[in-house]
């Protein structure tokens, strides 16, 4: 079964298109956290962040740091938020790799919504032997 982003590729479902080339399209999202909120979509399917190959990921950061400088440019605002949920857990609600690029304003009223944490003794040090690249 074809992915929403899928279906907007192929010109099934309608959308307000910002900018699309042979591997990527950017339109507005139609639920935007705030108005201008953007998505860059890879024309590939690729069901998360971890599949996609790097010069592709490169390529759609360098479309969504065009598409952040626009925002700012045209809307005014204050900064933006660059952003790929990767997988259910981080609130992927869509199989298919895409970059939210989000205008924010100051005292626009939102929030990330994330709650921070804290080590505990050497457990620092552990996570950072685990993870070393």
């Amino acid at each position: 079964m074809a992915t929403v982003f899928e279906m907007i590729i192929s010109g099934d479902i309608p959308s307000t298109k910002l900018y699309e080339d042979d591997s990527v399209l950017v339109i507005l999202d139609i639920n935007p956290v705030e108005k201008g909120h953007s998505l860059v979509i890879s024309k590939t399917v690729y069901e998360d962040f971890t599949q996609c190959p790097s010069a592709q990921l490169s390529h759609m950061m360098e479309i969504a740091q065009r598409v952040a400088l626009k925002l700012k440019a045209e809307l005014k605002c204050d900064g933006t938020n660059i952003l790929i949920n990767n997988g259910k857990a981080s609130g992927q609600e869509i199989p298919h790799l895409h970059i939210h690029v989000i205008p924010r304003y100051d005292n626009d009223g939102q929030s990330f919504g994330f709650s921070k944490k804290s080590y505990e003794g050497d457990e620092i040090k552990e996570y950072g032997k685990k993870l070393a690249l």
